[in-house]
This record gives structure tokens, C-alpha cells and sequence, in this order.
């Protein structure tokens, strides 16, 4: 079959009033022409979701398990479909496909199960005359925001806790990638999910998407993307007060200590860097090594990018995909020839793959000497670069780890020192601090701190970010008024 080209509103697909061409960056040829919702699109999406809240926030939460668990059975069924359209509209090599898709199926899962944990709650009454709940209801309207580089992972952490909570969601993928954001709506559309309850529309740039942020419909806005475009959400939503959870990136610092394990800090930073081609929130970013053990560290880290596969094969092992598009190429590659032209070393790749003739590709590269001032230590890369940065002594490492003017996402502490570990992670100002490994899912909270975000994806947090919590208080005897002062 095709890819699904239609947007998805109020139960139906339809087509928009604009269309966009998406490219598969690997190989730059044409994947699929889509449409694209312009203003009267935008308007009808808003009134089908406001329709729908009395409704589907006042159904049972086994009838909202029901359709998540329907909707999570068509993921199961579509596997194939899905990933391959997310390898085809970002070029994302085949065997990482797959975690885009199973956090799908994982987020329709936890969070069927986890609205059922929410329990309303009474409060003790110091005077013993009232007795008072608290109840949990679903907060409005959500609209969602979802960054390119993973399609499906991204609509995972808000499509799941917005229908459980009883919140109709509009779904703004990416431009880049709204391939397999569409085919979702195409399988809400095949198991007749109740209308409203989910839409899913792109829009060509900001000033369609800037209609749903500005209507005074959403009472949840929530965005993965840059600290840029969340700043730009939140002046855009001020026509009401609304409620923003937004994951912004960072620039995220690696701490490798003299006595860590070398090899398991070369897998770890060039794993989670080369992955994707380095297009990840939590990507190390700037990684401090200890003097004593710079050269068999770089000499591991230098190996592994050597040795990592760069390429578009369905069918090989590939660690390296391309960049998403060529301006993207453009900018890692002036941040790599600015780094050098300032005094650092260039110890592996640096340019296009000498083997493929097409494709944003950039190989593998680490740099050595990395400084303060170049723009590779300054910036959240988000390409396939490791910036080693060596340190004699300790006196301003934490003081250099927090130098990040994108916030506060992820670090990483490499050490065998549980003492020092611990100092470090309560002295480094991230939301995340990873100690020797790396571990995501759906069960954890993933947030940021300060310019990198506001509030949680995955875990119950995410699941709070769409509900409200009213007082209720009822009168023991006939009291009469109780002032605010009695």
C-alpha cells in the first residue's frame, strides 16, 4: 500500500487545502506528496476536539482503555507499515526504526494502565467541621507539537496520556516527517475511534500552527522541539491561560572520570551520538575526560566511529543515517570546519562518506581540543560530532558542565566512585543525570530544567500534565460561613 498522504479530523480523513512534498534524506528522491491543513482546517480541527471533550472526558476510563488497547492492537498488526514509514521519511536506518514504533505500542499500554492508579484523595479538616476531596479531571483541549526526529516515538509520549486522561488531542507533526504521523490518524480512522478525540494535521510552517496556539480552545499546549520554538508557543498562547509541557533539548555534558570504564563510556557516547545520526534531545554533546586516561579514551572513541556503518540498506547493520535535510548538513559542517579553523583536531570524519554520492550524510566525527568559545561546545550539535574536552583538574568541571545557555536536559557521569558520583549529580543542573549507562522508557520521567523544558514526557508526570485537580468540600453540620480568615 501507499503512504497515507491525508489528514486526519473530527473521525474522517481528509484532504487540505495545501499539499507538501516529503524527501527521504538519504536518498533525496521524492517519498510522498501529503496535504497539509491550512486555517479553515486548523478552525474545524479546534471545534471537532471541543466538541468532543464533554463527551469523551465524561466516558468510562474501561471505554478509554478499550480504544487506546484497539488503537494499540492496529499499531501491533501495522509494524511494518509504521517503521518503514518512518525509515522512508527520515532515512533512519531500519533496526532504530523499531524504537519509534514499540514506544507506540508501550505508551498506549502504560498509560490504559495507569489512569486506573489515579486515585482522588481526602484531606484531614483541622477544625473536624468540613470533609474535603480531591478529584482528578481531565484539563481541556491538548494540542501537541512533535519534533522530526523520532515520528512516532514523539506522538507516543502525547497521543497516550492526553486519551487517557480524557483530553482530545490535535497533533501537529513535523513538516519534515509527517508520514507516520498520518498513517496513525489513517488507524484511528480504521477502528472508528470516536470523533474528536484525536486529530492530526501539518501544517507548512508557523501561521496555520500559530491559529491552534492562539485559540483560546487548548487548555494544554505541549511541544518537543528547541527552546526557540517553545519560547515562540508560549508568546503566541497568550490569548488564555493555558498550560505548556514542553521537552526543549540541551547540551548535554559527559564527565568521564580517570577511573571510569573507559570502554563502557566510548560505547555509551558513541551509541547514543552516531544513533540517528546524533539528531537526539539527550545526544552527549560535550564530553570532559580526565588528562590521565585523553589518549586510550580517544584512542576507543576514535575506533568506534571508524568502525560505525553509514548508509541507507534495509537489509545491513547500519549505525549512521543521514541528517534530515541539506541545511541541517550545512550547519554541522560549518560547525566542524569553524572548530578546526579555531585549534581543534580533527581525529575522524568531518565530511560526506567518500562511498555514497547522495544523501545529507555526515561521517562519524570526533574532535579533540575542543574550547569554550567554538560554536561545536557552545550549541546543541544535534549531529554526529563528539567534542572531547580534556581537564586536568577538577576545579571548574561543574562549572563547565553548566555552562549551557539551552538548559538543562542530560548528563552523563562516568566514575567508580559512588561518592563522587553522587557530589557531581547533585551539583550538575540537569533534569536527567545518567551514571554509568543510559536508560530511557515509558515508565521513567524524561524532563528538563531551566531553558530545556517544562514538565515531563513519559511516566505518571506526563499523565498530570493532562488533568486538574478540583476541591470538593462538603459542610459536616449546618456551620453557616466560614470566612477566609475563621
Amino acid at each position: 500500500m501507499g503512504f497515507p498522504t491525508q489528514i486526519y479530523i473530527d473521525g474522517e480523513l481528509v484532504i487540505g487545502s495545501g499539499q507538501k512534498e516529503v524527501f527521504n534524506p538519504a536518498t533525496e528522491e521524492r517519498v510522498a506528496t501529503v496535504t497539509t491543513a491550512g486555517f479553515e482546517d486548523a478552525e474545524r480541527a479546534l471545534q471537532a476536539a471541543k466538541a468532543a471533550f464533554p463527551t469523551w472526558a465524561a466516558t468510562s476510563i474501561a471505554d478509554r482503555q478499550m480504544w487506546m488497547r484497539r488503537l494499540r492492537d492496529a499499531v501491533i498488526a501495522h509494524e511494518e507499515f509504521l517503521r518503514d514509514c518512518v525509515h522512508q521519511e527520515m532515512g533512519k536506518p531500519w533496526a532504530q526504526t523499531h524504537e519509534d514504533w514499540d514506544r507506540l505500542v508501550a505508551s498506549l499500554d502504560f498509560y490504559a494502565e495507569e489512569i486506573a492508579r489515579i486515585q482522588d484523595y481526602g484531606l484531614a479538616d483541622r477544625a473536624g467541621t468540613h470533609a474535603h476531596r480531591m478529584v482528578y479531571e481531565p484539563a481541556g483541549v491538548a494540542v501537541a507539537y512533535l519534533a522530526w526526529n523520532f515520528p512516532l516515538l514523539n506522538l507516543a509520549f502525547k497521543i497516550g496520556p492526553a486519551m487517557a486522561a480524557g483530553c482530545p488531542i490535535i497533533l501537529r507533526p513535523s513538516e519534515a516527517t509527517p508520514i507516520s504521523a498520518y498513517a496513525v490518524g489513517w488507524l484511528c480512522a480504521k477502528i472508528g475511534l470516536p470523533k474528536g478525540v484525536v486529530q492530526i494535521l501539518c501544517t507548512d510552517g508557523y501561521d496555520v500552527a500559530d491559529t491552534l496556539t492562539a485559540s483560546t480552545i487548548p487548555q494544554v499546549v505541549t511541544l518537543i522541539g528547541s527552546t526557540k520554538t517553545g519560547q515562540h508557543i508560549i508568546r503566541t498562547g497568550a490569548t488564555s491561560i493555558k498550560r505548556y509541557s514542553m521537552e526543549l533539548g540541551g547540551n548535554a555534558p559527559v564527565l568521564v572520570f580517570e577511573d571510569a570504564d573507559l570502554d563502557l563510556a566510548a560505547d555509551i557516547v558513541t551509541g547514543v551520538k552516531f544513533s540517528n545520526a546524533g539528531q537526539i534531545c539527550v545526544s552527549p554533546n560535550r564530553v570532559f575526560v580526565a588528562e590521565t586516561v585523553r589518549d586510550e579514551f580517544t584512542q576507543k572513541v576514535v575506533a568506534r566511529a571508524k568502525s560505525a556503518k553509514v548508509g541507507f540498506d534495509k537489509t545491513a547493520d547500519i549505525t549512521t543515517g543521514p541528517l534530515i535535510d541539506d541545511r541541517a548538513w550545512t550547519r554541522i559542517k560549518g560547525l566542524i570546519d569553524d572548530a578546526i579553523a579555531d585549534g581543534a583536531n580533527l581525529l575522524a570524519g568531518g565530511d560526506r562518506p567518500p562511498h555514497l554520492n547522495k544523501g545529507h550524510y555526515i561521517t562519524p566525527t570526533v574532535l579533540d581540543n575542543v574550547t569554550e568559545t567554538m560554536g561545536v561546545y557552545r550549541q546543541e550539535t544535534f549531529g554526529p560530532i563528539v567534542s572531547l574536552i580534556p581537564f586536568a583538574d577538577e576545579t571548574r568541571l561543574i562549572e563547565m558542565a553548566n555552562d549551557c545557555e539551552q538548559g538543562g536536559l542530560t548528563a552523563y557521569l562516568f566514575t567508580r566512585n559512588l561518592s563522587r558520583a553522587e557530589h557531581y549529580a547533585a551539583h550538575l543542573h540537569y533534569g536527567e543525570i545518567q551514571i554509568n549507562g543510559v536508560k530511557y522508557d515509558i515508565d521513567l520521567p524524561h524532563g528538563g530544567i531551566g531553558q530545556s523544558g517544562i514538565g515531563h514526557d513519559c511516566s505518571n508526570l506526563a499523565l498530570h500534565e493532562y488533568l486538574v485537580q478540583k476541591r470538593i468540600t462538603r459542610a459536616l453540620n449546618a456551620t453557616g460561613f466560614r470566612g477566609l480568615n475563621s
